[in-house]
């Protein structure tokens, strides 16, 4: 019997086991002595299913889940970022087991779309990430100085660190300056521009306690976390076109004290060369 067939029984017949797999999850804490690798797979809910040359690369559910299987079940990875769906077919794959995971809350800026500056808070809550033994929740918080949707992003991005941090849950939150261009949203990359998205994502909220950062790996990578004392994690964005380059510079960022691991999604799960095992173990090398 395939996956999906699996899967789909229990949702159709049974679906109660669902929130009793969550349930009985063996939970993982967060290692205060090691650099953490989490398997990131929350593109598809936003309309992104695309990786590297492929614009559908993410189109096959099994293909994904099989993928973000080998990932997490390589020595080394310590957990997984994703919105719900993906987080209850993988706890029923036995996948999440002794991981640390965190819920994606926003995803209401689909792909290319008109809106796509409206990210709005679609789908976990900081109550369902409670319920459902979570360690967090990440939000996209892109900052368009000249779209006004961004404002109410920014507010509800306040709002689910707060709720999260009555809950002694991790905010993971992934900033980015942002413009229209041509009809969708591009992001800056530039050292001054991360910066800046830094401290006013750290500025969010009654408090930063629980507060983590999810930020990409640019230029000047000493110089950008010289910006915060907040823990980072460290995406890997795009499949890279030359893998190795990614990875001296993914081992430069980890040497930096507030950087406490990686979050990577696309180029562990779609490498333009070798196996995701393979990707995997090699990024693992580097922590």
């Amino acid at each position: 019997m395939s996956v999906i067939e699996q899967i789909v029984n229990i949702r159709a017949y049974e679906p109660e086991k669902i929130a009793q797999a969550l349930k009985k999850r063996p939970k993982a804490q967060i290692p205060k002595d090691q650099k953490l690798l989490i398997i990131a797979c929350d593109h598809p809910a936003r309309g992104a299913l695309g990786a590297g040359r492929k614009p559908m690369a993410m189109g096959s559910r099994e293909d994904l889940l099989n993928r973000c299987a080998e990932a997490l079940s390589r020595p080394g990875v310590h957990g997984f970022l994703g919105t719900a769906e993906m987080i209850e077919d993988l706890t029923l794959m036995g996948a999440l087991d002794n991981k640390l995971v965190w819920g994606s809350m926003n995803r209401g800026g689909l792909q290319h779309s008109k809106f796509e500056m409206d990210d709005r808070f679609n789908c976990y809550t900081p109550k369902g990430i409670e319920e459902a033994g979570l360690n967090g929740g990440k939000t996209l918080s892109r900052i368009n100085f000249e779209d006004p949707a961004t404002v109410a992003t920014l507010e509800s991005t306040a709002q689910a660190i707060n709720q999260l941090a009555e809950r002694k849950l991790t905010a993971m939150v992934e900033p980015f300056i942002s413009k229209w261009k041509n009809g969708t949203v591009v992001n800056n990359l530039s050292t001054d521009a991360v910066i800046r998205s830094i401290t006013i994502a750290a500025g969010l909220g009654t408090t930063s306690a629980y507060t983590w950062l999810k930020l990409p790996c640019v230029d000047n990578m000493e110089r950008v976390m010289a910006s915060t004392t907040l823990p980072s994690l460290i995406l890997g964005g795009e499949v890279p076109d030359d893998p190795d380059e990614a990875l001296k510079g993914w081992a430069g960022a980890l040497k930096l004290p507030n950087v406490k691991g990686l979050v990577i999604g696309r180029s562990l799960l779609f490498p333009p060369t070798g196996t995701v095992s393979e990707a995997v173990d090699a990024t693992v090398s580097l922590l």
